[in-house]
């Protein structure tokens, strides 16, 4: 019976994922690195962050926080990307087309680990829509106060242009087991729904 860290497998998922995501997205190189660290708590911090919390079989929170540089390099690749003239983007990471962008590849993010999870482990998740935005301190956000002590881990990665962004996850205590090594058991039920984070509150209080 094989017993997996629930944590650092989903790790492994959004390493892969996000480099595949963004790089098709911006016909540009990202890379990881191979080291996670565990951490205490999960932060949105400057200059860009964004969240998405995961429910259904399992509870999580997934930020991710850009660096301005990071923002705009990832930002204006993709825009090009898309046949966007450059003289026509911004170079404010503050902008709405910024935030948009990030938005988008985020939730695109989101979408192909919910399928590894699906494929990996049949065990189903959903997401609500990333929130983006810019933010001049750290701050402390959680998922569901009723869980107790979840595991918390960061992922490191850097663009092309060698700038900084990160991944912070967390979810609860939970280990994926596999009871039948070599047998796929698919269920098709739909998780049941539980609250989403209080956003406006999160947004109001950056404020």
């Amino acid at each position: 019976m094989a017993n997996k860290s629930s944590i650092n497998e989903l790790c492994k998922y959004f390493c892969t994922s996000t480099k595949e995501i963004v790089e098709a997205n911006t016909n540009s190189t990202i890379s990881f690195s191979p080291t996670i660290q565990k951490i205490p708590a999960t932060f949105l911090k400057p200059d860009v962050g964004s969240f998405v919390e995961f429910y259904g079989d399992f509870s999580g929170l997934v930020i991710i926080n850009f660096s301005k540089e990071a923002a705009i390099e990832i930002y204006r690749n993709y825009m090009t990307n898309l046949g966007i003239p450059e003289e026509e983007l911004t170079d404010n990471y503050n902008s709405n087309e910024v935030s948009d962008s990030l938005g988008e590849i985020i939730n695109q993010i989101g979408g192909k680990v919910r399928k590894e999870i699906e494929n990996n482990f049949n065990l189903s998740v959903k997401n609500n829509q990333p929130k983006v935005i810019t933010i001049s301190n750290t701050i402390l956000i959680s998922i569901s106060s009723d869980i107790n002590k979840p595991y918390c881990r960061r992922i490191s990665f850097k663009t092309a242009g060698q700038k900084s962004f990160y991944i912070e996850i967390a979810i609860e205590q939970i280990d994926f087991i596999s009871l039948f090594e070599n047998e796929n058991t698919k269920d098709n039920s739909s998780p049941n729904d539980i609250y989403d984070l209080d956003v406006e509150s999160i947004i109001a209080s950056i404020k």
